[in-house]
């Protein structure tokens, strides 16, 4: 076939292509859709004129035209699509605490062996100081120190509160992120942090308790520990999720099981970011301001009911 020819009996089709393609301005959802199937029909035809125009035309300026247009319309019609404030909506709207609701047996366990823990701590610090040496070793000690002398270590200065909420922010998400990984290792990271976060709250409870100083922790965490401490046991439930998926894969393969619930978990984990956000906020400058603790209280009761409401409701 000779160009000019080729061009002639073609041409047509191509202009019609590059009319569309303009059309859309880069966005297939700007076409009807009568206009769309005809893009992806000529897309076609223009992708096989390409191949015989790269075979029998390589030099031609004409199979340059086509590699340009046939690019166009290939980004039109098959670009990723672009995260949108409606894909979000309908995350936060309906998927997010689907998943939530889906994974609470897991996330009710994670919240046991975080309280179980908790409580036999305080119970035995409490009985005797001394004992959180035991439970949480010698790196303890300046806490202990600072109680002693009648302190609490919660206060933080207006001039470094924002600041603070970084790096208290940055640890949440830290300890989320690796509740949720200990599920790699069958679980047993993930109780690790359970427990242990839970004998570190509970002991030093215990000590402050023993000194009369509890009430002090207790208006500090009321604010911001509804959401933090909710997140923290789904992320575990996360954790004990996959896990259980990895130990327990049923008539599937391991990697099938662990593929299919870490889909699920990963979707939770990064839904909960914006919540520990909140609650990072919350905490660097709320609970240590100045405010009455009926204040502090009230914001804790009403995002937690909130919080759970949209979870259990939604």
């Amino acid at each position: 076939m000779q160009i000019d020819t080729f061009i002639e009996k073609e041409k047509a089709g191509w202009q019609r292509l590059e009319t569309l393609t303009m059309r859309s301005r880069g966005n297939a959802e700007a076409l009807a859709e009568a206009e769309l199937y005809e893009l992806g029909r000529l897309y076609q035809i223009a992708t096989s004129d390409l191949a015989l125009a790269q075979r029998d035309f390589p030099s031609h300026q004409t199979t340059r035209y086509l590699n340009q247009l046939v690019g166009r319309a290939h980004a039109v019609l098959y670009r990723e699509e672009p995260l949108r404030w409606q894909q979000l909506r309908n995350f936060y709207g309906k998927r997010f605490p689907r998943l939530y609701r889906q994974l609470l047996p897991y996330t009710t366990a994670a919240f046991v062996l975080f309280l179980l823990p908790a409580i036999v701590a305080f119970a035995v610090v409490w009985q005797t100081p001394d004992h959180i040496y035991t439970l949480l070793g010698q790196g303890i000690a300046p806490l202990v120190h600072t109680v002693e002398s009648g302190k609490l270590w919660t206060e933080i200065a207006p001039s470094v509160r924002s600041s603070a909420s970084a790096t208290i922010l940055t640890n949440n998400i830290g300890v989320m992120f690796y509740a949720f990984a200990g599920s790699l290792t069958g679980g047993l990271l993930t109780l690790y942090i359970l427990l242990f976060n839970g004998l570190s709250l509970g002991a030093i409870f215990g000590l402050l308790q023993f000194h009369g100083m509890s009430p002090g922790l207790a208006e500090f965490i009321l604010a911001h520990g509804p959401i933090e401490l909710s997140v923290i046991f789904l992320a575990g439930g996360c954790g004990l999720f996959v896990a259980d998926g990895l130990l327990r894969p049923g008539l599937r393969t391991r990697q099938t099981a662990l593929t299919e619930r870490a889909k699920i978990a990963v979707q939770l984990i990064l839904g909960s970011v914006p919540l520990l956000i909140g609650a990072g906020l919350i905490e660097g400058f709320i609970s240590p301001s100045g405010l009455p603790w009926l204040v502090k209280a009230l914001v804790g009761l009403a995002t937690g009911v909130a919080l759970y409401r949209y979870w259990l409701k939604s």
